[in-house]
């Protein structure tokens, strides 16, 4: 990304990758300092809403250092985590994922045909290629009625508190990211907004894609949204 903040078309995968590889190992730290920690409470409403329960078969999708998958394991959950990025995995599987982890595109998911209940993928659909190959990969490996649940960012509808997350997300972020971590790589995040499909243009993905009783959810006084759907019978 030595261009600027985004990556060309045909370059993005390899730069995100590449990004993702570099800013692991202090990811987590920094996920905490931007979110003031309510991070945790936004990736449990993630398994909340997907009514992850004891026995269900879950694919986290980028699955980054495991956090999703973790929460969905406290609930009795059996959990496959996929992720393109080596070190992300190596992080998770410290953390006690160990062989559930599989290194792969999110496009491509090394999983079996309707073999999931719950497909669950946390602040990573910008960083994708292309959002609807990834949503017909969900499909498939979900169960008739299995449950899709995607935690993202999103604008805030008020106009004070837009203007706030705005100067939030485009200053404070990159200025943390100078301090703390890596510039490039906290420049790139709220440039990456643009990539992103308005939350109309997001459920209408999951229809096409054969997903009924889709809805949206927000948090974080509107700056996070939950989108989900289940998969038709």
């Amino acid at each position: 990304m030595a261009g600027g903040p985004l990556p060309a078309p045909a370059e993005k995968a390899a730069a995100v990758r590449d990004m993702f590889d570099r800013i692991a190992p202090g990811y987590d730290r920094m996920n905490g300092l931007m979110t003031a920690g309510f991070d945790r409470a936004w990736r449990r409403a993630v398994i909340e809403l997907a009514a992850v329960g004891p026995g269900d078969r879950v694919v986290d999708v980028a699955c980054g250092t495991g956090d999703l998958g973790l929460l969905a394991t406290t609930v009795g959950a059996s959990v496959v985590g996929v992720d393109f990025s080596a070190p992300m995995l190596e992080i998770a599987a410290g953390r006690g994922l160990g062989g559930r982890l599989s290194r792969a595109d999110a496009l491509e998911l090394p999983v079996a045909n309707a073999c999931a209940d719950a497909v669950t993928c946390g602040f990573a659909l910008r960083n994708f290629v292309s959002i609807p190959p990834f949503l017909a990969e969900a499909g498939r490996v979900l169960k008739p009625g299995g449950r899709i649940v995607l935690l993202e960012v999103a604008t805030p509808t008020n106009a004070l508190v837009r203007f706030c997350h705005q100067v939030y997300f485009n200053r404070v972020v990159p200025l943390l990211g100078a301090l703390l971590a890596e510039r490039e790589a906290y420049t790139y995040l709220p440039h990456s907004v643009v990539y992103l499909p308005t939350t109309v243009e997001l459920l209408e993905m999951l229809a096409a894609a054969g997903f009924e009783r889709t809805g949206a959810r927000r948090l974080g006084s509107g700056g996070i949204q939950l989108v989900y759907g289940r998969r038709r019978s």
